[in-house]
C-alpha cells in the first residue's frame, strides 16, 4: 500500500544545486541581453531592429501557445468505422449474431479482432460445441452505420462460417441463467406458457403441438422419441408431449444446436413432471344489470361443464361458433380446454354455472381467438369482457396479433372485435369471414367493471 500511494502522490524534493544553476543561467542571460541590445542600439538601423526583434518574439510566443492548447486538450479522432480509425461516439444498435468457427486456438481471438476493427462492442458470448467446430453465439453493440453485410464480410474473413445476423433489443440483454430460470418459472406455474418459453427460448421459429387423438377421435399418429429427435439438417426438433402426441418446431434459416435441444427438452421434462396446472386465479365482476359473474381460467377439468353449457345453447349459437355440424361440436372441447394449444377463459355466475368460455388459440406464427356464450348470456357484455382480456393475455405473451373466423352475420362478434379499438383487418371467403386485429404493443383498454377478486 505504501509503494501504490507513492507512485500516485509522488514528493517533490528541491535541490540547492539546481537552485543555483537556475540563478546563473539567469545572469548569464541577462548579460547577453545587454550585450546584444548595445550593439544594436548603436548602430545605424538599431532602433528598429529592436522593435521588429520585440514584435517576432511576441508573435512567436502567441503562436506557441495556441499550438499548444490545441495539441494537449484534442479529443481522440473520429473516423469512418470501416476503414480503422478511431471509434465513432454515435448512435449505436444491438445485434444478435451467430457463426461457427474451427475448434482450435486462436480462431475466437481472430474473430474478436476482426470485430475490434469495426468497433463492435462484444456484450455477451455463448459457445455450442460441435463434434467439429464451435458456434459461438454474441450480442453485440455496434455503429448505427455498419451494415449487416459488412459485418457477415469481415466476420467470414475471421474464420467464421455461417454467419447469421439479426437485430436484437434490450430484453437480449438479459444473461442466458437469468433467462431459463424465468422461463422454467412461467413454465412451471402455467402449463400453457409452455410453448410460449420454447418460443422465447428458440427464438423465430414455428411450433406445432400434434396431439395423439384427433378431436374426433382418431389417431394421428404424431409422436416422437422419449429423448427427442433433431431432423431436416437440424432444422426440425420433435419432442415428446407430455399430454401425449409430440411438439414439432421448425426453424428453417438456422439449424439448432445440441446445446437449444437440451435446453428445450428440459422445459418439456420440467412439463411432464408438474402434470396439469392453471394459474387458479378469479375476478368477480358485476353485469350493468347488477349480476355478478366470475372470470377464471380453464381447463380440462371443466369439460362436463363446458359439454353441459352446449347443450342449453341453440343450434344457431353453435353453428356460428364452430362452422359446422351442430353434433361436433362437443368433440372439439377436450382439444380446445387443453393448456397445451392455448389458454381458455370460464364465466361462471353466482351460483357456479359455467355460461360462456373464450379461448386463446396458439396456432402456428398465428393466434387465434374465438368465444361462445350461452343464449340466456347473450347480448350482456360478456363476449366483450372475454374478448378484451383474451387479448390482454396475447400481448403478454408477445403477439403480434390475433384473428377470429366468424360469419358475416354473428353480429355480436363483429361488434366485440371493433369494441377493441385496434387495427383491423377483414378477409372474407366463401361466406366466412376473418377478423384480424393488429397489436402492436398498442395498450388494451383494462376492464373497469371489476369489483372485487378472490383466489380459488
Amino acid at each position: 500500500m505504501t509503494d501504490v500511494t507513492s507512485a500516485k502522490s509522488p514528493r517533490r524534493h528541491h535541490h540547492w544545486r539546481r537552485d543555483l544553476v537556475e540563478l546563473a543561467a539567469l545572469f548569464t542571460a541577462v548579460a547577453v541581453a545587454d550585450a546584444v541590445a548595445n550593439t544594436i542600439v548603436h548602430g545605424p538601423d538599431g532602433p528598429y531592429l529592436l522593435a521588429v526583434s520585440a514584435v517576432a518574439l511576441i508573435a512567436t510566443a502567441a503562436f506557441h501557445t495556441w499550438w499548444a492548447r490545441r495539441h494537449s486538450h484534442a479529443p481522440p479522432a473520429t473516423s469512418d468505422p470501416h476503414t480503422g480509425g478511431g471509434p465513432e461516439k454515435g448512435e449505436t444498435v444491438l445485434w444478435r449474431m451467430r457463426t461457427t468457427v474451427r475448434d482450435e486456438p486462436g480462431s475466437l481471438a481472430a474473430l474478436c479482432t476482426a470485430l475490434a476493427h469495426l468497433h463492435v462492442d462484444i456484450l455477451t458470448l455463448q459457445t455450442h460445441p460441435l463434434a467439429d467446430g464451435t458456434v459461438d453465439e454474441f450480442l453485440l453493440r455496434a455503429p448505427a452505420s455498419l451494415q449487416a453485410a459488412t459485418l457477415t464480410r469481415e466476420v467470414t474473413a475471421a474464420g467464421g462460417t455461417g454467419t447469421w445476423t439479426e437485430r436484437a433489443d434490450a430484453h437480449d440483454l438479459v444473461d442466458t441463467p437469468t433467462r431459463m430460470l424465468g422461463l422454467a418459472t412461467r413454465t412451471a406455474l402455467d402449463a400453457a406458457e409452455l410453448p410460449l418459453a420454447l418460443r422465447q427460448l428458440l427464438g423465430r421459429c414455428t411450433i406445432h403441438s400434434l396431439p395423439a387423438v384427433s378431436p374426433t377421435g382418431r389417431p394421428t399418429g404424431a409422436t416422437a422419441p422419449v429423448e427427442g429427435v433433431l431432423e431436416d439438417g437440424e432444422t426440425v426438433m420433435r419432442l415428446r408431449d407430455p399430454n401425449g402426441g409430440a411438439i414439432t418446431i421448425e426453424r428453417p434459416y438456422l439449424p439448432f444446436t445440441p446445446t437449444e435441444f437440451a435446453r428445450a427438452r428440459a422445459l418439456v421434462e420440467l412439463d411432464a413432471r408438474l402434470g396439469p396446472r392453471i394459474p387458479r386465479s378469479q375476478d368477480v365482476l358485476t353485469l350493468p344489470e347488477g349480476n355478478e359473474i366470475t372470470v377464471r381460467r380453464a381447463d380440462q377439468g371443466d369439460l362436463d361443464a363446458a359439454r353441459a353449457m352446449h347443450e342449453r345453447c341453440s343450434d344457431r349459437t353453435l353453428s356460428l361458433r364452430y362452422h359446422g355440424p351442430v353434433g361436433d361440436a362437443g368433440r372439439y372441447l377436450n382439444h380446445l380446454l387443453s393448456p397445451r394449444f392455448g389458454r381458455t377463459l370460464a364465466v361462471e355466475t353466482a351460483s357456479g354455472r359455467l355460461v360462456a368460455l373464450g379461448h386463446l388459440l396458439w396456432d402456428g406464427d398465428e393466434t387465434e381467438v374465438a368465444l361462445i356464450v350461452e343464449d340466456d348470456w347473450q347480448r350482456r357484455g360478456i363476449g366483450s369482457e372475454l374478448l378484451n382480456r383474451l387479448v390482454g393475455l396475447a400481448l403478454e405473451a408477445g403477439c403480434e396479433s390475433v384473428y377470429a373466423v366468424t360469419q358475416s352475420s354473428n353480429t355480436g362478434m363483429v361488434a366485440a372485435m371493433r369494441g377493441l379499438n385496434l387495427p383491423l383487418d377483414y378477409q372474407i371467403e366463401e361466406g366466412t369471414l376473418v377478423i384480424t386485429a393488429r397489436l402492436n404493443g398498442i395498450p388494451v383498454p383494462r376492464p373497469q367493471r371489476q369489483t372485487g377478486r378472490a383466489e380459488r
